[in-house]
């Protein structure tokens, strides 16, 4: 599945709590025994041996002076992921809406500043061109411009449902159309969607919010079986909280005890880690997966603890 949890490692209170099983034991007796020479035991082996072997680390130091195109890079995880690729090596192309902050994002990073505003579709335009104009190609779009709005959807102003889908949604996807093909021709690229657990869930309060970030998910898995076999892969973020300005600039603040805001430094630490090594499913915390899964497989329970819980 290629799926990536950042959950407990290893020395983890989870890995110090997992069991042992005793020689001897009820448990021991009743795990089953493989015959030497079944299909098993074959598939065991292999398994034994492939553990037993090193692997060669699948992480590309930079793609080879690949070059990277990161939104919403002017301040939180943006910004992080722009850190995070300069470091590795990469040519950056960083852009964002606040052009004082992405100057000192770039100057930082040594990468060139590609002003933009993603709430209209020309905006998208202009910076798919102005980042082709400028480095020739593009190997790689972290795509980490949001905006969001809290409140009862009745409430919400004329104007906001627009923009909320045009940002998260609309230029994602127009920027992905204009990019997509010089990635195709070259048999070679990689682009990371930054989604949300709104969009596998649905949260109260951020009605449209949750639609633009569910239609990103499910434009990553459709868009992910046409790429099959052209050496252009999809990774899709979906990210539970974290903390960053996002929760000041949508007007209301984020007072969940649960989950717990992760910095960004290390939201954009697994993002890196999971687009060089082509992953396609990233869940920051780990934990996150399973309501999604609790909704889809019981979605009567789910309502009932989300009403609940909250």
């Amino acid at each position: 599945m290629g799926i990536i949890t950042a959950g407990a490692g290893f020395g983890s209170r989870a890995a110090q709590i997992t069991p042992r099983v005793r020689s001897g034991s009820p448990a021991a007796r009743i795990t089953p025994r493989v015959r030497s020479g079944s299909p098993a035991a074959r598939i065991t082996t292999r398994a034994r041996f492939r553990s037993a072997v090193p692997r060669a680390p699948s992480r590309r130091h930079g793609w080879e002076g690949g070059v990277a195109l990161v939104t919403g890079a002017s301040s939180g995880i943006g910004a992080a992921v722009a850190d995070c690729l300069a470091a590795d090596g990469w040519r950056l192309l960083v852009s964002g809406r606040d052009v004082d902050r992405l100057g000192r994002v770039a100057a930082r990073t040594g990468s060139d500043p590609l002003p933009a505003d993603l709430a209209s579709v020309p905006g998208a335009d202009r910076l798919a061109g102005e980042a082709l104009t400028a480095a020739g190609r593009v190997d790689l779009l972290v795509a980490c411009a949001g905006v969001g709005w809290a409140g009862p959807f009745t409430a919400m102003p004329a104007g906001r449902p627009e923009e909320l889908l045009t940002v998260d949604l609309v230029s994602v996807i127009e920027l992905v159309r204009l990019l997509l093909p010089q990635m195709l021709a070259r048999g070679r690229g990689q682009v990371v969607l930054v989604g949300s657990i709104a969009g596998s869930v649905g949260v109260g309060g951020e009605a449209v919010y949750s639609a633009a970030k569910a239609g990103l998910g499910a434009f990553a898995e459709a868009l992910r079986y046409e790429l099959r076999g052209t050496g252009v892969g999809i990774t899709h973020v979906i990210l539970g909280v974290a903390d960053t300005e996002f929760f000041a600039r949508r007007g209301a603040p984020y007072v969940r005890a649960r989950p717990r805001p992760v910095p960004p430094e290390r939201v954009a630490q697994l993002v890196c880690q999971a687009a060089l090594c082509g992953r396609e499913d990233l869940y920051i915390p780990g934990w996150t997966r399973l309501p999604g899964v609790v909704r889809v497989t019981a979605p009567s329970l789910y309502r009932r603890l989300a009403v609940l819980f909250g």
